[in-house]
């Protein structure tokens, strides 16, 4: 019987465990990779592609190809990227850089700060809606470009008239998608809120803010994109400093590496913007990311 109860005793015992051993760089490096395999290949082949554009541009320039568009004055990119490394020793092409984007943040800000509040009240009451809606239908096919006499004669100043063209130029695409995010909340949620006591002002934080923030969002993009097409415009007809009066002098002036050096510095100056607004979704709306 002792020993019989001491095997039982022994069995009972909990067994001694060694300590795990940590996963090794190796795993680790393997798991990350296995977790943004999608985000690598994008990269890649985003790299692939912007290298056969600049090979493809280099042999068109070098061999002054003509095949319906000439590119016998066309700048190569090794010109192209002399040009931009005496730019940016220069305080004035970094002046013009400065003030265009100072530009698009207060046309752009003030052209939000207007449009998602205005596109919200103007989707939730239908009178505002029918009183505001057929003059901004008017308004909206109007170009930017359209806009520089009238906002020479509206504003004092020639700074003020190309802040008030780029808030045009936005304001319209926020204004419409943010209609349109109204226009598809679904009424089962806002009968569900108001059956469960919620009154108007809880129903629209709670309701239709959150579920039109992806066309917001969308429509702030989007809004981004034509600040800058429009800010380009007013800034080549009636500015003195810019990106787009930049572009333009050196048109003028016939230095065609500034002019593309121009294009491109507007191109990666509009994408950081499109991307800041992105990654503002993400971090609004983190329920997306997850998708």
């Amino acid at each position: 019987m002792p020993a019989t109860a001491a095997l039982a005793e022994a069995g009972s015992a909990p067994a001694v465990t060694s300590p795990a051993t940590p996963p090794s760089f190796g795993t680790l490096a393997l798991r990350w990779y296995r977790l943004n395999q999608g985000r690598l290949r994008a990269t890649a082949i985003g790299v692939i592609s912007l290298l056969a554009f600049l090979l493809v541009w280099h042999l068109l320039t070098t061999y002054r190809v003509v095949f319906f568009v000439r590119f016998i004055n066309v700048p190569s990119p090794l010109a192209v990227y002399a040009s931009f490394t005496k730019a940016i020793h220069d305080p004035k092409f970094l002046m013009h850089v400065v003030l265009s984007c100072r530009r698009i943040f207060i046309g752009f800000s003030l052209a939000a700060i207007v449009g998602v509040p205005l596109g919200l009240i103007m989707g939730r009451f239908k009178l505002v809606h029918e009183v505001i809606f057929p003059v901004a239908e008017v308004l909206r096919p109007i170009p930017a470009i359209a806009w520089v006499p009238m906002a020479i004669m509206l504003w004092p100043t020639n700074e003020q008239s190309i802040v008030f063209i780029t808030f045009l130029g936005s304001f319209f695409p926020i204004l419409v998608n943010t209609l349109h995010g109204m226009s598809l909340v679904d009424p089962v949620l806002v009968r569900a809120a108001q059956c469960l006591g919620a009154r108007e002002r809880s129903i629209f934080r709670e309701v239709y803010f959150p579920a039109s923030l992806p066309h917001i969002f969308t429509g702030l993009t989007v809004g981004m994109g034509v600040a800058w097409v429009s800010l380009i415009a007013a800034e080549m007809i009636s500015g003195q400093y810019g990106i787009g009066y930049f572009t333009w002098e050196a048109y003028s002036l016939v230095q065609y590496a500034d002019i593309a050096l121009g294009m491109i510095a507007i191109g990666v100056l509009g994408l950081g913007s499109s991307v800041l607004i992105r990654g503002a979704g993400h971090l609004i709306m983190p329920w997306r990311s997850t998708r």
